[in-house]
């Protein structure tokens, strides 16, 4: 019986090692030998039959035309070309953002649970800044026009516009559908609510003041 055992944490770590990968947007070359590509899918897409692609598939206008800040409270808005907007993306794991800020404004902290961000701002000056785990440590800049800065994948980062003037900034992202978990909504708007006595023990907080703040979202 002992002889099988190194065979099967062999077969374990194998099946574990494949389900990270997987995890991920595989190479294009992983579809293209496939002969059922309308059964397949990448990140929650299905693999497009070839015979029904069109030049429209490959083609997004309009990143070029400011967000309406106006309509955010917190004066940021995102236009994120994802592959639910671009459907030549599926498979080749990247997209792109653009990002508008008001005079202030507040790109809130969040997450990319499937994708890293390399930013790149166009006009104005932003502070960001993001936070690793264990230990919590936060690192932050001040970016100017041309300025880079990169969040790795599932790391809270956010962007404000510290300056008087509109803000403008790009990002790509290393997958075709990143996601976004946005802390505060996720905490304090989630449907059903999360219970209020486990919200002020967990952030220190007066049972009223965790009600308030549910409410605000």
């Amino acid at each position: 019986m002992m002889k099988g055992v190194p065979y099967l944490v062999t077969v374990v770590i194998l099946a574990l090692a494949f389900s990270l990968a997987s995890a991920y947007d595989p190479s294009p070359l992983a579809l293209a030998f496939s002969l059922t590509c309308s059964l397949l899918f990448v990140n929650g897409k299905f693999c497009k039959d070839p015979a029904y692609v069109i030049a429209s598939d490959f083609f997004f206008p309009g990143v070029n035309i400011p967000g309406n800040i106006a309509a955010n409270k917190l004066g940021s808005s995102v236009n994120l070309v994802n592959v639910d907007k671009l459907p030549g993306l599926n498979t080749l794991g990247i997209s792109l953002a653009r990002l508008d800020f008001a005079p202030y404004g507040l790109n809130p902290p969040h997450i990319h649970p499937r994708g890293t961000e390399l930013l790149v701002v166009m006009e104005g000056t932003l502070l960001v800044g993001l936070v690793t785990s264990n230990p919590n440590k936060l690192f932050t800049k001040v970016l100017n026009k041309g300025d880079v800065f990169v969040f790795p994948i599932g790391i809270i980062h956010f962007h404000f516009n510290i300056g008087q003037t509109n803000a403008v900034a790009f990002a790509g992202l290393s997958s075709q559908n990143p996601g976004l978990i946005t802390i505060a909504n996720a905490i304090f708007g989630s449907n059903p609510p999360i219970n209020t006595d486990v919200l002020a023990k967990a952030f220190q907080l007066d049972k009223n003041v965790v009600d308030y703040l549910q409410k605000q979202f």
